[in-house]
């Protein structure tokens, strides 16, 4: 990668090698990286990647929206009012056979 370069990870941890990472940035090898996936998540509060001033850290929250949030807290509240009258929704389907 050029100096210049960003590395931007939002798909999957181990794709990038975060040692080998950490030393590029470290020797500003790039100019810096955005990262919300990490090989042990949470992020550890002592890794060393936490300390640098070219990095953006955020945690892996991708699929957390407004909209999406919303949905599922509705899904929620459907499914335990549909449960307590005994018309459970959205069942799911056993791979077992009887």
């Amino acid at each position: 990668m050029a100096p210049t370069a960003y590395l931007i990870n939002t798909s999957r941890g181990p794709i990038v090698d975060e040692d080998a990472l950490l030393r590029a940035l470290q020797e500003k090898k790039i100019a810096g990286a955005a990262i919300d996936v990490y090989s042990v998540e949470p992020l550890p509060a002592d890794h060393p990647i936490r300390k640098l001033d070219n990095v953006l850290l955020t945690p892996h929250l991708g699929y957390v929206t407004a909209e999406k949030l919303a949905i599922m807290y509705q899904d929620a509240v459907e499914d335990i009012i549909a449960f307590l009258d005994k018309k459970p929704i959205r069942l799911l389907k056993s791979t077992k056979s009887h």
